[in-house]
C-alpha cells in the first residue's frame, strides 16, 4: 500500500494492483510440526488408553445415530464387504440393516476411501468417489467463495444433508452467476472437519416422505467418529502442475473416554490454498494482468465434537455433537483498466471480492429404550451461518468524481441465516406374524429458519457503487423468518419371506406457503441370496429457501452490470414477476443387486425424476427495460456502462423437468497371493435432463430463453465413470483411479462481433469427454505412521478452448461446465499418524 493526496487534499490509501489482502494465516508448516509432535505425543500414552478402554465395553456408545454403527475402520486395500456390511441408519427406521440388504440404493463411504481421494476438502473427496456428485469447477464471484455439490443434475438445494441423522442448515451465501448452481443457497459440506468423518452414507433416491423438503434429489448423511480412546493426526502439502494453488493442511481426531459407558471424540482441521491463475490475455490490453479465472485464495479452521454418555443405568443415553468453522477467501474480480480510476489506481486495478465467515451447528439429545417398549429419541439442533462481505483494491468512480475521494475497502453485505430444528421420534417392532417383525415409527419435528442481509458501507453503494460488487442498500436489507411443523408415520416389514416392504408418509405445514404431503414405498423382494430386485416409488417437495425469495443485488463488470431483483419487489412484479411456489416432484426408480461370483458385487438402478415448477433463474431483461426496473428500486449504475450489457431477473418457477438416467456399482477382490491383493470398484452414473415445460411471466413473456434451458439440461457432464483398484501388499498400497466425464453442451454468450451480448444468438459450446487419472503411493510403517504421494490429473488434462469471441474480455480461455478443473495436475504428499 502507499498513501497519496487526493484532488482534495486528503490522505487516501492506494492499492497496487495486484496486492492482497493478509489473510489470518498461521504459520503453516508450524501447524504441521505441531500437528506430528502432538501425535508423537499422544502415542506415548496409546497403551493406558488402550488398556482401559479395553477394561470398559469395547464399544462406546453411538447416541447422535439412530442405531450403533458398525466399525469401518479398515485398513487401505481391505476387502470391499467393510462398506457392504456397514449396519446402515438412511432410508430406513429398522435396525441392523446393512448397506447390501437395503431396499434403497445406499453407497457407505468410508473415511479411508475419502482419505485415498488425496483431496483436503470433503466436497472434493465425494467427487471422486461418487458418480452421480458433481460440482461447478469454477465458481464466480461470490459464488466461488462457497462449496456447493449436486447429485443427479439436479439443483444443489435439492440435495438433504444430515450429519448423525440430523438436518443441517444452510449457507448464507446464495449463489447469483449463471450455471447449474445458480440460484442455490446449500449447505457447505467443507465447513465439516473431514477429519470427524467416519463414514458417510448417501441415500440415491427421493426421501421427502421421511426428512421433508430438499431430499429430491437424494440424502447424504454423515457419520461422524465415535471413538473412546486413540486418534490420528494428518499433515498434506501439494501443489497445481503451474506452480500456484500450493495448498497446505492439517487435521486431528482424539477420542477420549467419559467414564466405562461414554465417549468424547473431538476433531480439527485446517487448510490453507493460494491462488490460481488460468486467464487468458486481455484482449484490451493485449497482457496477462486480469486474475480473475482461477481459485480463490482460502484459509479455513474447523473443529468439531462428538459425545455420548448412558444415563441412569443404561436406559437413556445423552448425545451431543456440533461443529465450527471459520473460514477467510477472497476471489479475483475482473481486471479494470487505468481509464477507470486513473488518479487512485494509474496501473488498473484488478478487486477481490472477501469473505469472513462463522459458521457453527450444535446438537444436544436423549434417547432411550424403555418408553412401554418403544424407542424414543428427542433432539434439538441449531445451526448458522454469518457471512461477512467485502471488496479491497476497488474503488466507486462515482464517489470519487463527486467528492476527489474513494475508499479503496469496503464492507459490501453482512447475510446470515440460522435454522432450529426439533425431533421426536419414536420406533418399536412389532410381532405381528410375519417373517420380520413390523417395525413401526413415527415422529413429530419444528423448524424454525431466518434469514437476514444487512446493508453495505455508504460508500458502497452511493454514486453508482464500488467497483465488482455494488454493496447492499439499506432498501434491499431485512430480516425474514419462517417455521415449519412436521409429523410422519413410516411402516416396514416383510410381507411374505425375502420380500421387503416399507412404507411412509409425511404432513407439512410451513407458515409462508401451507401445506405439504408426501409419500414412499420401497420394496425389494430377494430371488436368491445372490440376486435380488428393488424399487421405490415417491413424492416430494422443496419449499424456496428464504434467500431466493428476498435476495438483491447488483454486480458490475468491466462493461456493464446485472441485477437480481427479489421475485417479490415491485420491479420484478412490474416486469412480470409472481410469488415463488414450492417445487413439487414425483421420482421413480428400479434396480438390482447381484452377487454373480463370490466376491463380486453388483447393483444397477434406473431413475425417474420430474419436477414441476422448478425454481431457476427466470425473467432475464435487458437494456432500458432492465435499466427502468434497476432505477426502480433506486439501484444506480456507475459511470461507463454499456446500456447493452445491462440485465436484470428474478427467481421464478419457470420450467418443468424430466431427469433420467442410471447409477451402477461393481467391486471384486483380487487375490494374489505373495504378491498381495488388489481391491477392484468402479462406478457409473448417466443422467439426462429435458425441460417439459416453460413458465410465462404476466405479460406472456417465457420465463426461460435457449441459453437458460441448455444450463438446465445439458451444461454438466452426462455421464462420470470411475474405474480403477487399491494393490496392498505388506505395507504398500498402490491406489489407480480412471475418471472420464461425458460430454456437456452449452450456450455462450457472445462478447464481441455482431452477436454481441445478444439473448438470443449464442456459441454452441461441446466438451467432449475428458479423462482423468489420478495416482496414489503410500506406505504404511507398523507403529502407526503412513505416508503417500500422490497426483490428480496426472495428465494435466483441462477442458475446451473457448473462441475468442466467447472469452469475456479474453480472460475467460475454457469452457468451465466440464467436470475437469481448469487448474490442471495437481501434486501431493501427505503424513498420517494413527494411535
Amino acid at each position: 500500500m502507499t498513501t497519496n493526496l487526493n484532488s482534495s487534499g486528503f490522505r487516501v490509501s492506494i492499492a497496487q494492483p495486484r496486492a492482497r489482502r493478509a489473510v489470518r494465516t498461521p504459520a503453516v508448516w508450524t501447524l504441521v510440526l505441531a500437528a506430528l509432535l502432538c501425535g508423537v505425543a499422544a502415542s506415548q500414552n496409546a497403551a493406558a488408553q488402550t488398556a482401559t478402554a479395553q477394561a470398559a465395553p469395547t464399544q462406546a456408545a453411538a447416541p447422535a445415530a439412530q442405531a450403533q454403527l458398525a466399525s469401518t475402520d479398515v485398513p487401505q486395500g481391505a476387502d470391499n464387504d467393510a462398506s457392504l456390511n456397514t449396519v446402515i441408519v438412511t432410508g430406513t427406521r429398522s435396525s441392523n440393516v446393512k448397506a447390501r440388504d437395503s431396499a434403497a440404493p445406499i453407497a457407505v463411504i468410508s473415511a479411508e476411501a475419502l482419505q485415498a481421494t488425496g483431496a483436503t476438502d470433503l466436497r472434493e473427496a465425494l467427487e471422486r468417489t461418487l458418480p452421480s456428485l458433481n460440482y461447478d469447477s469454477l465458481g464466480g464471484d461470490l459464488g466461488a467463495l462457497t462449496d456447493a455439490i449436486q447429485l443427479r443434475g439436479l439443483s444443489p438445494d435439492d440435495v438433504l444433508v444430515l450429519v448423525n441423522g440430523k438436518r443441517r442448515h444452510t449457507t448464507a451465501n446464495i449463489y447469483l452467476d449463471s450455471g447449474p448452481q445458480q440460484g442455490s443457497a446449500p449447505v457447505d459440506l467443507d465447513l465439516i472437519p473431514l477429519s470427524s468423518i467416519d463414514h458417510i452414507e448417501v441415500l440415491g433416491e427421493g426421501a421427502a416422505a421421511q426428512y421433508g423438503s430438499d431430499a429430491i434429489a437424494g440424502v447424504i448423511n454423515i457419520i461422524l467418529k465415535s471413538q473412546n480412546h486413540g486418534g490420528d493426526v494428518e499433515a498434506n502439502t501439494g501443489q497445481y502442475y503451474h506452480g500456484d494453488g500450493f495448498t497446505a493442511s492439517t487435521g486431528g481426531n482424539f477420542g477420549l473416554s467419559l467414564g466405562d459407558d461414554g465417549f468424547l471424540d473431538l476433531s480439527y482441521d485446517f487448510r490453507h490454498h493460494d491462488h490460481s491463475d488460468r486467464s487468458g490475455p486481455d484482449s484490451r490490453t493485449g497482457v496477462t494482468d486480469n486474475p480473475i479465472f482461477g481459485d480463490p485464495e482460502s484459509v479455513r479452521t474447523s473443529v468439531g465434537y462428538n459425545a455420548g454418555k448412558f444415563l441412569a443405568d443404561g436406559a437413556a443415553e445423552f448425545y451431543s455433537f456440533g461443529t465450527y468453522a471459520d473460514r477467510d477467501a477472497q476471489a479475483y474480480e475482473n481486471y479494470r483498466l487505468p481509464t477507470i480510476l486513473p488518479e487512485v489506481y494509474p496501473d488498473g486495478f484488478a478487486p477481490s471480492e472477501t469473505i469472513e465467515e462463522n459458521d457453527f451447528s450444535t446438537t444436544w439429545g436423549v434417547k432411550g429404550t424403555q418408553l412401554w417398549g418403544w424407542h424414543w429419541d428427542l433432539s434439538t439442533t441449531y445451526g448458522g451461518d454469518d457471512d461477512r462481505f467485502g471488496l479491497i483494491n476497488s474503488g466507486n468512480p462515482g464517489l470519487y468524481d463527486l467528492t476527489g475521494y474513494t475508499p479503496t475497502s469496503f464492507h459490501i453485505a453482512t447475510n446470515k441465516d440460522t435454522q432450529w430444528t426439533n425431533n421426536l421420534d419414536f420406533v418399536q417392532p412389532f410381532e405381528v406374524g410375519l417373517p420380520t417383525p413390523l417395525t413401526t415409527a413415527f415422529g413429530f419435528e419444528y423448524r424454525r429458519e431466518t434469514y437476514s442481509v444487512s446493508p453495505g458501507d455508504p460508500d458502497s453503494y452511493i454514486d453508482g457503487g464500488s467497483q465488482s460488487y455494488v454493496g447492499i442498500m439499506p432498501v434491499s436489507a431485512g430480516w425474514w423468518e419462517r417455521s415449519n411443523y412436521a409429523g410422519y408415520v413410516d411402516l416396514s416389514a416383510d410381507p411374505i419371506e425375502n420380500w421387503q416392504l416399507d412404507v411412509a408418509g409425511r404432513y407439512e405445514h410451513y407458515t409462508d406457503f401451507g401445506d405439504a404431503t408426501s409419500g414412499k414405498l420401497s420394496t425389494r423382494y430377494d430371488f436368491t441370496p445372490r440376486f435380488a430386485l428393488r424399487g421405490t416409488v415417491s413424492n416430494g417437495f422443496r419449499a424456496p429457501s428464504l434467500a431466493q425469495e428476498y435476495f438483491s443485488n447488483l454486480n458490475v463488470s468491466p462493461s456493464g452490470a446485472s441485477g437480481q431483483l427479489a421475485v417479490n419487489s415491485p420491479a420484478a412484479v412490474a416486469l412480470g414477476a409472481v410469488p415463488l411456489q414450492p417445487e413439487k416432484s414425483k421420482n421413480f426408480s428400479f434396480g438390482f443387486v447381484a452377487e454373480p461370483l463370490d466376491g463380486f458385487h453388483t447393483t444397477v438402478d434406473a431413475y425417474l425424476i420430474e419436477i414441476d415448477k422448478r425454481i431457476v433463474e427466470g425473467g432475464t431483461y435487458t437494456g432500458a427495460i432492465a435499466i427502468a426496473a434497476l432505477e426502480g428500486e433506486n439501484i444506480t449504475l456507475p459511470p461507463g456502462i454499456d446500456p447493452a450489457d445491462v440485465s436484470t431477473n428474478y427467481f421464478s418457477n419457470g420450467a418443468d423437468t424430466k431427469t433420467y438416467g442410471v447409477d451402477a456399482t461393481a467391486d471384486y477382490r483380487t487375490d494374489l497371493g505373495n504378491a498381495g491383493s488388489i481391491d477392484w470398484d468402479a462406478e457409473a452414473n448417466w443422467t439426462h435432463t429435458e425441460v417439459t415445460s416453460i413458465g410465462e411471466d404476466t405479460l406472456g413473456a417465457p420465463l426461460l430463453n435457449a441459453q437458460n434451458i441448455a444450463t438446465i439440461t445439458s451444461a454438466q457432464p452426462e455421464s462420470k465413470i470411475i474405474v480403477g483398484g487399491i494393490w496392498a501388499l505388506s505395507g504398500w498400497s498402490v491406489n489407480l483411479h480412471e475418471l472420464r466425464y461425458g460430454s456437456s453442451y452449452s450456450l455462450d454468450t457472445y462478447f464481441a462481433g455482431p452477436n454481441e451480448f445478444s439473448t438470443t444468438v449464442f456459441y454452441n459450446s461441446v466438451n467432449n469427454a475428458r479423462y482423468e487419472t489420478n495416482l496414489e503411493l503410500g506406505y504404511q510403517w507398523s507403529f502407526g505412521l503412513k505416508w503417500a504421494i500422490g497426483a490428480r490429473n496426472l495428465f494435466n488434462k483441462t477442458p475446451e478452448v473457448l473462441p475468442a469471441a466467447n472469452r469475456y474480455i479474453g480472460a475467460a480461455i475454457y469452457d468451465t461446465n466440464t467436470g475437469v478443473g481448469i487448474d490442471g495436475g495437481y501434486y501431493y504428499t501427505r503424513i498420517t499418524y494413527s494411535f
